[in-house]
């Protein structure tokens, strides 16, 4: 986990650095300008760690403030930096091409100064729109036939909900709209795929009470996430249970003699010390093959010796990227894509992209969902 922590700060504050240099080159400022924004970039850099350090010692309301000054920063960098690199290799294409041919081009040639406003520009003016993009919950829809349902049973609704992030940024009002889409479709059955959690656990007063209030007619079923490990796996545990969910955590769950309902931990737990319970392949072939088998697995990678032991995994965790283009980064980790998708021997992947936000409390191109899937029977 220190190593993950450590990669983090190298790449993010060398994200930093790359911005000082490109505004110093643009604005062309002082001694005293430089150090300004040298200070507010280092603060900037140190933020979720300072963020982490008010929240524990609760400061709740200087850690809210931190958060969200420090991870709406975040984002805009993020959507400056990918549009600056993409101009400086369109100005090195430029370069070369003017070598090479032995032509005069300049005039192709963006300046310094538009190089830095532009993707400065793009980034504030996206960042504000998705700020509203991730404000505004999608229900997405989908239907699955299969011989295992029986005619008679008609169908079976299940809602999933995923990463969620519930803290210091995703609150009661974005807690309220996301559970709002699951009580209209009215599910038999709720599943969270991990991430509920976000933060210091005992600073969630209330939401637990807002979860509980879901009463599907077969139970709500959830997994862990990394987060509940970062966050704390005790209290992780306690606060899930408490908002009446059942854990899974290599085990499974019996939903009326037709559905098996199967979860296992997220990887973090080796970072988190926390010994495996059980092995997936070991699980899912324990349980009965008739029976329609929903997989619940935080994150979207399928085990090609689980194949045929599910019929449908249900996972998040990359969130759609969240922030285009970082959905090019973690297709890198995660090569598949965001919604349904088929696998050899009558498995199948859906993965959510994601209820809430991590970080940034901003969406682009990548809208937050939540999942209707409807069971019904295949059988003539």
């Amino acid at each position: 986990m220190s190593l993950f922590f450590l990669t983090f700060f190298l790449v993010y504050g060398g994200v930093h650095v790359y911005t000082f240099f490109k505004a110093r080159q643009a604005v062309g400022f002082g001694i005293v300008q430089a150090i300004v924004l040298a200070v507010f970039l280092t603060v900037m850099v140190l933020a979720p760690v300072l963020v982490r350090l008010a929240e524990k010692e609760g400061y709740e309301s200087t850690a809210r403030m931190t958060a969200y000054t420090g991870y709406i920063w975040m984002g805009v960098l993020f959507l400056f930096f990918s549009a600056a690199v993409a101009i400086d290799l369109y100005r090195l294409l430029i370069f070369s091409a003017g070598k090479i041919l032995h032509r005069d081009i300049a005039f192709l040639m963006l300046s310094d100064r538009s190089a830095f406003f532009i993707p400065l520009a793009w980034g504030i003016i996206t960042s504000a729109y998705g700020y509203f993009e991730a404000r505004e919950i999608r229900v997405e829809r989908i239907v699955i036939k299969s011989p295992k349902i029986p005619r008679e049973m008609g169908k079976l609704t299940i809602a999933q909900i995923s990463d969620v992030h519930l803290g210091l940024i995703v609150r009661e009002e974005r807690l309220a709209r996301i559970l709002d889409k699951v009580k209209a479709a009215a599910p038999d059955i709720l599943v969270s795929t991990g991430d509920l959690v976000d933060g210091q656990i005992n600073r969630l007063t209330g939401l637990a009470e807002l979860l509980r209030e879901v009463k599907p007619r077969y139970g709500k079923f959830a997994v862990t996430g990394n987060h509940e490990f970062y966050a704390g796996l005790n209290q992780a545990v306690d606060f899930t249970e408490r908002s009446g969910f059942k854990l899974l955590r290599g085990e499974r769950a019996d939903i009326a003699g037709i559905v098996t309902i199967a979860g296992i931990d997220d990887p973090a737990r080796t970072w988190a010390y926390q010994p495996r319970r059980i092995q997936e392949k070991e699980l899912l072939s324990r349980l009965p093959p008739e029976r329609f088998t929903i997989f619940l697995k935080h994150r979207p990678a399928v085990e090609q010796g689980s194949l045929g032991l599910f019929d449908l995994q249900l996972s998040g965790h990359v969130h759609k990227g969240q922030i285009f283009p970082f959905n090019l980064v973690t297709y890198l980790f995660y090569p598949v894509k965001a919604g349904y998708s088929n696998y050899p021997h009558n498995s199948s992947l859906y993965v959510n992209r994601g209820s809430g936000t991590w970080g940034p409390p901003i969406r682009f191109l990548a809208p937050p969902e939540v999942t209707i899937i409807e069971l019904v029977s295949s059988r003539t």
